[in-house]
């Protein structure tokens, strides 16, 4: 897949585009670091954090700081950095497909409450799932959460099935969703 197939500007008229529901927005690859991509980051850290805050609120500093470092992104990791971007370039969304030891994890995929419902879960998680195969996968795995039901929805639709929880996870987020999509 064309890391930038979502845009379809300057391809059909922009009238018949609305008329029928083309994608108004495009996939960029950026660097990890991208601030753009950071900003989307910390915001879907602070998303996450409102709301699990009541589920690991009898956390132990430690175990916190080892769910930290599981979910930490590791930029030698990093396969991809992807961002779902509109017509004026504002970002709307974000997702990394990086390497975990022998596989390939779909991690960190937000889309902001101005992107919702327009297909931008779907186009990224596409994306990266193309470019796990195109790069040699076997399959592509994600670890998730019950009180994140619109990314599980994603996921469904997009052809991914549960698996058991894996490591970094399974010490401190034993309860996680975990899921592949098998070449």
């Amino acid at each position: 897949m064309d890391v930038e197939a979502g845009r379809v500007a300057g391809t059909v008229p922009e009238a018949y585009a609305r008329r029928v529901n083309l994608p108004d927005f495009r996939i960029e690859k950026v660097d990890v670091d991208d601030p753009r991509a950071v900003a989307l980051r910390e915001a879907l850290d602070a998303d996450l954090d409102e709301r699990y805050r009541d589920a690991d609120a009898d956390d132990t500093p430690e175990v916190a700081a080892k769910r930290g470092e599981a979910l930490a992104v590791h930029p030698e990791q990093v396969v991809a950095t992807l961002l779902a971007l509109d017509a004026d370039d504002t970002p709307l969304g974000h997702v990394i497909l990086r390497r975990l030891g022998e596989e390939w994890e779909l991690k960190r995929l937000i889309v902001v409450a101005a992107g919702r419902r327009r297909g931008i879960g779907t186009a990224l998680t596409a994306t990266v799932v193309d470019l796990a195969r195109s790069g040699g996968a076997h399959r592509v795995i994600l670890q998730s959460g019950r009180m994140q039901p619109e990314s599980l929805r994603v996921y469904a639709a997009a052809g991914f099935t549960p698996i058991p929880v894996y490591e970094p996870y399974l010490e401190t987020m034993p309860r996680s969703l975990c899921f592949e999509y098998v070449f």
